[in-house]
C-alpha cells in the first residue's frame, strides 16, 4: 500500500509540477460556471429547476471534454518514462510492475477527482448564490443528481485514465501513444455513437433487438456515462429528452454503475499483464 501511494503521490506531485492539475481544474470550472451562467433562467414549459438544466448540460459536454483530459495525463504513463530513461531506474526498486501500473492510474484518477469536485463544485456554489438572489433553489433530487454527475464523471475520467495507460505500455513510441489516445478518444466519443445511429437507420429495426441494442450501449463507457445522467432522474430525462428512451432506459443502475466498472478494471488489468510481460 505504501508502495501504491508513493507512485500515486509522485504523479500528482508531477501534475502539479507541470500545472496538469491546474489547467484540468480551470477547464472544467470554466465550464461549469459558464453552463450555470447560460442556463440560470430555463425556458419553456418543464418547469425544471436552473440545477437540473446544469445536470443536463455537464453531462453532455463532460462527454468530450473528461475523456480527453484523462487520456491526456495518462497516455504517456509508462513509455514517457521509456523515453526519459528513468523506466529502468523505476523498475529497479522493490516493486511489482502491477503496483507501478496502479500506482500511476491512482495518481492520474486523483488529479481527475481533485480537478471535478473543485471544478464542478464552483457550478454548486454558484448556483447556492443564484438561490440567494431569488431564483428557484435547487432541490434535495437536484443535489442528488448533481452529487450523481461529480461522482460518475470521476468514474468516466479513471476509465479513460485506464485506458490511456493501457495505450501507454503497449507501444514503445510516446508519439505512438499519442495518436493511440487521440484514436482512443475519436472513437469512444464520436465515431462509436455515429455508427451505431447509422447501424439502426441500415437495419429498420430487422436485427437489431433491444437486448442487442442495450448491449451495444454498454460496450462505451461515454454511453453508459449517458444513460446514467441523463436517465438517472426524473428531471433530467424530461431535459434530455431521454424520459421514454425505450429498450435504453430500462437499463438499471446497478448494471449501469457495474459496465463502468468494468471499463476501469479491464483495461487496467490488461495493462498490468502487458507490462509484466514488457521488457525494458
Amino acid at each position: 500500500m505504501n508502495a501504491l501511494l508513493t507512485i500515486a503521490g509522485q504523479e500528482v506531485r508531477a501534475g502539479i509540477r507541470n500545472r496538469w492539475a491546474l489547467a484540468t481544474t480551470l477547464i472544467l470550472a470554466a465550464l461549469a460556471l459558464s453552463l450555470v451562467l447560460l442556463g440560470s433562467t430555463p425556458g419553456g414549459t418543464t418547469g425544471a429547476s436552473p440545477a437540473a438544466v446544469v445536470v443536463v448540460s455537464l453531462a453532455s459536454l463532460s462527454i468530450f471534454l473528461v475523456p480527453l483530459l484523462a487520456l491526456l495525463l495518462s497516455f504517456d504513463a509508462v513509455v514517457g518514462e521509456a523515453e526519459r530513461g528513468t523506466l529502468l531506474l523505476l523498475l529497479a526498486y522493490p516493486l511489482a510492475r502491477w503496483q507501478i501500473v496502479l500506482g500511476k492510474f491512482l495518481g492520474h484518477t486523483a488529479i481527475l477527482a481533485l480537478a471535478t469536485v473543485v471544478g464542478y463544485g464552483s457550478a454548486a456554489v454558484l448556483l447556492v448564490a443564484t438561490a440567494g438572489q431569488g431564483a428557484t433553489g435547487p432541490s434535495a433530487a437536484d443535489w442528488q443528481a448533481f452529487a450523481g454527475l461529480i461522482g460518475t464523471s470521476i468514474l468516466l475520467g479513471a476509465a479513460f485514465a485506464a485506458l490511456g495507460g493501457l495505450a501507454s505500455v503497449m507501444v514503445r513510441e510516446r508519439a505512438t501513444a499519442a495518436g493511440l489516445a487521440v484514436a482512443l478518444w475519436l472513437v469512444f466519443v464520436l465515431v462509436y455513437d455515429a455508427a451505431l445511429l447509422g447501424l439502426l437507420v441500415v437495419d429498420e429495426g430487422r436485427l437489431v433487438s433491444g437486448a442487442l441494442f442495450d448491449a451495444l450501449l454498454l460496450l462505451n463507457p461515454t454511453d453508459v456515462y449517458r444513460l446514467i445522467n441523463l436517465t438517472g432522474s426524473g428531471a433530467a430525462a424530461l431535459l434530455s429528452g431521454m424520459s421514454a428512451p425505450g429498450e435504453a432506459g430500462a437499463l438499471p443502475l446497478p448494471l449501469l454503475y457495474g459496465a463502468l466498472a468494468a471499463w476501469i478494471l479491464l483495461p487496467l488489468g490488461l495493462a498490468a499483464v502487458f507490462f509484466a510481460r514488457r521488457e525494458p
